[in-house]
């Protein structure tokens, strides 16, 4: 008889597989369960950043876009409930030292009676004047001069955060 490759085969051959039986099964660690843990998305807050508001020359008060600007600086005193801040003003480079400390000093005051006409608390804010003595920008032009008529807000540590920071 001559088999063709192409013929079916006759007969199929069953085939068990059967696993050995172990004496001594000791030695044998079962496989760890690993469950997969799939943390739930959990959407990340928005970071509120507290953000400067500027000034027009030999102003202090507050225009309606930097108004719009501490409304949304508000927004981080509802996020960090008992917060202080520092309001620093700050003027450009013309004028004298003592015309420019209180001017400064004016657009830190206006800065914090904005927030606080928004429910800040007044205990949480403190107000600072830089005169010209901190520049934003050192250059000396219409652009730099512009950027440094600033109220800045710098978020304070109380002492009770410092000393648990210290352990």
């Amino acid at each position: 008889m001559v088999l063709r490759y192409d013929d079916p085969p006759k007969f199929v051959a069953e085939t068990k597989v059967t696993a050995p039986a172990l004496k001594d099964a000791s030695c044998e660690k079962p496989e760890p369960v690993v469950e997969k843990v799939v943390p739930k998305a959990v959407a990340p807050r928005p970071a509120v950043v507290l953000m400067d508001i500027y000034f027009a020359f030999d102003k202090y008060n507050i225009r309606p876009k930097d108004a719009a600007i501490l409304r949304k600086n508000y927004e981080w005193f509802k996020a960090n409930p008992g917060k202080k801040v520092r309001i620093e003003g700050h003027c450009d480079e013309r004028g004298t030292v003592e015309y420019n400390l209180a001017l400064g000093q004016k657009r830190a005051d206006s800065a914090k009676a904005f927030l606080v006409s928004l429910g800040v608390s007044p205990e949480l804010l403190e107000t600072v004047s830089y005169g010209k003595e901190k520049p934003f920008d050192p250059r000396h032009n219409q652009e730099a001069w512009a950027r440094n008529r600033r109220a800045h807000f710098v978020p304070i540590q109380d002492e009770d955060e410092i000393r648990d920071d210290s352990r």
